[in-house]
């Protein structure tokens, strides 16, 4: 079974997140749960808690269909104590803030060494910060997100993720959440059915498919190995199809969120359907 959808506006309170990944015809959908270029926010209501669940009881999304995304501002490998130790608290408020509305991913990027440390202790720094919150809370998986390796964003690389989950202790809550475009652009090709093979076997060898908890589907604007995050509609970047149809088709990818963050909201409906024909075409 492939859940399909896309990352949806929560304007207005969570549960408005629901509806509107029903209305584009989504299996699945992302949010986020509090502004994302905000360190505060107001604790969610009981009144919105009680919304969102019964939404997500009405359209038949299970929590293993809706993949949460944190705080762009959070830096879980930051080089100084005291904006690390900010980082560590945002995201424990985030994996709070899923714990209430009875989710279990949270998808989140790694982290930046800033050009300040080297990039073992960061990676170190990263699974520190991850078992410092997952000893705080219960259920909620730790999703790590595939960077493009932008500017000295860590994750781009396979081994950067491996060596993040081997130091986490509880390897039942750490997962890893794939983004398409970011791969391309770091380097891993997509464009033909042997590169797709290549790049999913060598991420079977050095992560593990037993970790794959969710995917990002995006065309990339950006150019191969060009380290810039730039995504695209499907079909319309540099990645092309071909890809997308691979994933569709793989029972690997099965039982995950599959979220679009392509370019153009107002397609999103037909990106989706587009995607779901792909299964037995």
């Amino acid at each position: 079974m492939k859940f399909v959808g896309a990352h949806v506006s929560a304007a207005g309170g969570v549960e408005n997140a629901v509806l509107r990944a029903h209305e584009i015809g989504a299996t699945a959908f992302a949010l986020f749960t509090k502004n994302q270029r905000q360190w505060q926010a107001p604790p969610l209501t009981t009144a919105s808690i009680d919304k969102f669940k019964q939404a997500c009881e009405t359209y038949h999304y299970s929590p293993a269909q809706i993949l949460p995304h944190d705080s762009y501002l959070i830096n879980l490998g930051h080089p100084e104590a005291e904006a690390l130790a900010k980082s560590r608290a945002a995201f424990l408020d985030e994996m709070q803030r899923c714990e209430a509305l009875g989710l279990t991913l949270l998808n989140f990027h790694p982290g930046s060494d800033l050009k300040q440390i080297p990039v073992d202790v960061c990676l170190a720094r990263i699974a520190e910060s991850i078992n410092i919150v997952l000893a705080q809370t219960q259920q909620v998986v730790a999703v790590i997100e595939n960077t493009a390796g932008q500017g000295s964003n860590l994750g781009y690389k396979f081994e950067h993720l491996a060596a993040i989950i081997e130091q986490v202790e509880d390897k039942s809550r750490v997962g890893v959440c794939l983004d398409t475009c970011h791969a391309f652009a770091a380097g891993y090709d997509l464009r033909t059915e042997q590169a797709c093979h290549q790049t999913f076997t060598e991420f079977a060898n050095i992560v593990g498919f037993a970790y794959l908890r969710g995917m990002h589907l995006n065309d990339a604007k950006s150019e191969f190995a060009s380290h810039v995050d730039r995504h695209q509609s499907l079909g319309k970047g540099n990645i092309g199809e071909t890809a997308f149809r691979y994933i569709m088709r793989d029972s690997r990818f099965d039982g995950i969120p599959l979220i679009l963050e392509t370019i153009d909201d107002t397609i999103w409906p037909d990106e989706i359907a587009w995607l779901k024909s792909q299964m037995n075409a």
